[in-house]
């Protein structure tokens, strides 16, 4: 319940979540330094210095492990966008070297699933639309084994491989969609080490006697956007940064350009 709610947040909300909770945080140690100075001793501040460094060098480094994950996952659907183009476009193709009583129908079917792949990119209801996208394999597949049974030769031999390539590439576009996301764990750790390190530069400034907002309130926005951008690249359509489908819009026009 608490994931399927982050996904249905505003990634404006998101961001201004994990400000004011990192704010809250340094606001936290803050008040640990202020009841703690009264007993400490003058240098306490500047021990703790390198402590804050180490955490505030972990945390970068956290965060750049997390970016690499959620980048490369996004590169990945980028590329599993333009692949399953290129595949239903070569099945499409390949309809023209079977019979006409089977060409016409895998077209339309060809046609219809474009519109619904695209649909779900474009903020459909997904588990309808995968359901559909299965239903249409299922008659694609049916129209291409009767034209190979009808006629087996090469050129349905090559329909039946390029419509085994338009089902194989639609489970990959699932799985990085739905399931290759960022884990649980790595987000609680993530959460842990943000935590321990504004409240320990809350600390630090409170056993100072200086709030420093000046300084603070830049280093919490610059953690907030980079941990902002992260889950927006772990959301593939959801927020500002989202996978393009040029391909597929290309390939959609060029199928109605033929059909006309």
């Amino acid at each position: 319940m608490l994931l399927e709610f982050l996904e249905s947040l505003h990634i404006v909300w998101i961001c201004l979540g994990v400000t004011f909770l990192m704010l809250a945080f340094v606001e936290v140690g803050h008040q640990f330094g202020v009841h703690g100075r009264s007993r400490q001793d003058k240098e306490a501040p500047t021990s703790l210095g390198p402590m804050v460094g180490a955490l505030l060098g972990m945390l970068a480094f956290v965060l750049a492990f997390t970016f690499s994950m959620a980048s490369s996952q996004h590169d990945l659907r980028k590329q599993n966008v333009l692949e399953e183009a290129n595949s239903i476009g070569t099945a499409y193709l390949r309809a023209d070297l079977i019979d006409e009583q089977y060409e016409l129908e895998v077209k339309r079917l060809l046609s219809e699933y474009v519109d619904i792949r695209l649909q779900a990119a474009n903020g459909g209801d997904l588990d309808i639309l995968i359901e559909k996208s299965v239903e249409i394999h299922n008659l694609l597949w049916q129209q291409v084994s009767l034209a190979a049974l009808d006629k087996p030769n090469t050129n349905t031999s090559l329909m039946i491989q390029a419509t085994n390539d338009v089902i194989d590439v639609h489970e990959k576009r699932v799985m990085g969609s739905l399931h290759n996301r960022i884990p649980g764990t790595v987000w609680l750790s993530l959460a842990a080490i943000t935590a321990l390190t504004m409240i320990a530069l809350g600390t630090q400034i409170g056993l100072a006697g200086k709030r420093r907002l000046i300084a603070v309130i830049p280093l919490v926005l610059a953690f907030a956007v980079l941990v902002t951008l992260v889950v927006d690249l772990n959301r593939p359509q959801n927020g500002l940064i989202t996978v393009g489908q040029q391909s597929m819009v290309a390939l959609q026009r060029s199928m109605k350009h033929h059909s006309e």
